[in-house]
């Protein structure tokens, strides 16, 4: 006998279909949700509950979403609709990011290098909108419930002029300089990057080590005799081994630098007597492929003002000192271009060095500059490598791959080039507190213990990354973005003494505008007879002071919203970029 087994189950009626079929059921539900505006009716049982804000760092307005995006705003609504469930009154403004050089070049990509400025800026405007209105509609279809019909975009105009508010707040506190320093730049962008706009990436490079004659009396009493009590005979040459990785950036060298408290010796070989750092002299020597003899050694202070003759410029460098050197590869001398690099840059101004940069823009060097004018830096090097073979400087040239700074958009290595730039500084004392001798770093490294962090260890993240970057550079030279509305003389390059008025006077233009009412802006409109004094600064601002200073152009202006947030939440990739720059600004 068979017996039916179905018949003696308990089971309780649902009208729960068998099947889920979601592709057919959640477009209807979703569908649902938007005609009985389900947000709308959340927000209005909600109010008079405490307040749970969590502020929505803006994905950029360029190209569809991706799994990414999926995990980022899947996340948010779980929290946002577990803090409505429990109680709290939580409202979601998403919001997205619309300046910036990857929609600029969408545009060039389209319509070529070559348009009107103003044209870019209005098509960069239309093609943000149409991309955050294809973005929306792919994160409602998500199922996540928010302010849909109301985002945030950093393109709209009130946004626009608060973030030029924000710019005059910080040029107030006192953050706020020009200068001329090395920045990341990429050629291909033509413009400066933010630290978080770059990603490293194995490179192979020529890796060279160079001779620097020391140079004086030919004699017995060659200037390295008593500095490191060695009988030289005359007509010794001794040279001072530098390496490095960057061939091209030899045109720029201006010093070359030892450290300090680091034995350096003097070896006897068949190609000269040469300096090296003492640690290091038996792995050179094995490089080279030479026999050699210490004859003396010394400390590196001992060193400072011998003068070196440029192995290719008609120049005489100096050896100086600086406590940035190490041990880990190369000779322990250091070749220093200001131009070039950070520590460089540093320590040349210690000394007093020229930091102008002999490349221009599009990665050419200058014409008039010696050996490579006109030449591409990547194609320099070969040039450099060949010209100090036969002249005898080079005394070793290989390939090694190693890690590189490369743009995150081209995907291309950049370079450090000095330009004249704006920054926010990292050491520089606000105005509120200089009583305390905190300085900007200080008060943001303050802020991080005070933060709660989830997981714990974005707390020591973050503290690392506060504690070790540079400067901020906040300008840029594009189209498309927020402009750094200030006015320039002419002739000393010194801000308008009115500066914070007139900052204000151009961000309620901008308000009612948008952006364009500065470029179409005529100064006599604000400044009369001064002027022909003064001009207007065409730099527009670094995209993430955009998104960073939406706690002041959104968190305090919408009225759904408070500050301070309860909760930013992002990716880890965000602890150099929008957590930084928020907690910064």
């Amino acid at each position: 006998m068979t017996i039916d087994y179905k018949k003696t189950l308990n089971l309780l009626d649902t009208s729960f279909p068998m099947r889920g079929d979601l592709a057919r059921r959640e477009p209807a539900m979703l569908k649902a949700w938007q005609e009985r505006n389900l947000y709308r009716k959340i927000r209005a049982i909600s109010q008079g509950r405490p307040k749970f804000i969590l502020h929505d760092g803006p994905p950029y307005a360029n190209g569809d979403i991706h799994i990414g995006h999926a995990v980022n705003k899947i996340l948010k609504d779980i929290i946002i609709k577990s803090k409505t469930l429990s109680g709290f009154d939580a409202p979601y403004v998403p919001g997205w990011d619309c300046h910036g050089l990857p929609i600029e070049h969408q545009i060039e990509k389209k319509y070529g290098k070559h348009l009107p400025a103003d044209q870019v800026r209005k098509l960069c405007r239309a093609f943000a909108q149409e991309q955050v209105d294809r973005q929306k509609a792919d994160f409602m279809r998500l199922g996540v419930l928010g302010d849909w019909e109301h985002p945030y975009l950093t393109m709209n105009y009130a946004i626009e002029a608060g973030i030029i508010r924000a710019l005059g707040k910080i040029f107030r506190n006192g953050h706020l300089y020009q200068g001329q320093k090395p920045v990341n730049w990429c050629i291909d962008c033509g413009s400066a990057l933010a630290e978080a706009e770059v990603e490293y990436e194995n490179k192979r490079s020529p890796a060279i080590d160079v001779g620097f004659e020391i140079i004086g009396r030919k004699d017995v009493c060659h200037p390295l005799a008593g500095v490191m009590a060695a009988e030289i005979p005359a007509g010794t040459r001794i040279f001072a081994v530098i390496w490095t990785t960057t061939p091209w950036t030899l045109p720029a060298n201006q010093a070359v630098c030892v450290h300090p408290e680091f034995d350096y010796s003097l070896v006897s070989t068949s190609r000269g007597w040469l300096l090296l750092a003492s640690e290091l002299t038996n792995a050179c020597l094995a490089r080279y492929q030479l026999e050699g003899r210490v004859v003396a050694t010394c400390k590196g202070l001992a060193l400072e003002g011998l003068s070196l003759q440029h192995p290719f410029a008609d120049r005489i460098v100096k050896v100086i000192c600086g406590r940035h050197v190490t041990l880990e590869a190369g000779t322990g001398l250091v070749h220093t271009a200001p131009a070039h690099g950070l520590d460089d840059y540093f320590i040349g101004q210690q000394y007093g060095l020229p930091s102008d940069s002999p490349v221009k823009g599009d990665g050419k060097f200058s014409e008039q500059i010696s050996l490579v004018g006109g030449m591409f830096v990547w194609k320099a090097n070969d040039v450099v490598i060949d010209t100090l073979r036969s002249s005898g400087h080079l005394l070793h040239a290989e390939e090694i791959e190693h890690s590189y700074p490369h743009c995150w958009r081209h995907k291309t290595p950049i370079i450090f080039r000095a330009t004249p730039q704006w920054f926010i500084g990292m050491q520089r004392q606000t105005a509120e507190s200089q009583s305390f001798g905190e300085s900007l770093r200080d008060l943001a490294l303050r802020a991080v213990e005070l933060t709660r962090f989830y997981p714990a260890w974005g707390r020591a993240r973050l503290e690392a990354m506060i504690g070790n970057r540079p400067d901020w550079c906040i300008s840029r030279q594009r189209n498309w973005g927020v402009p750094m509305t200030f006015f320039i003389h002419k002739e000393t390059h010194a801000l308008h003494p009115r500066t914070p008025e007139l900052l204000e006077k151009v961000a309620s233009l901008v308000e009612q505008q948008g952006i364009e009412a500065w470029f179409s802006l005529d100064a006599t409109e604000l400044l009369g007879e001064e002027a022909q004094h003064y001009q207007k600064l065409t730099d527009t601002l670094d995209v993430w002071f955009d998104s960073g200073t939406t706690h002041e152009t959104v968190l305090k202006q919408n009225i759904q919203l408070r500050h301070p947030a309860d909760l930013y939440l992002e990716g880890s990739d965000q602890h150099r970029g929008w957590f930084q720059s928020s907690l910064l600004t």
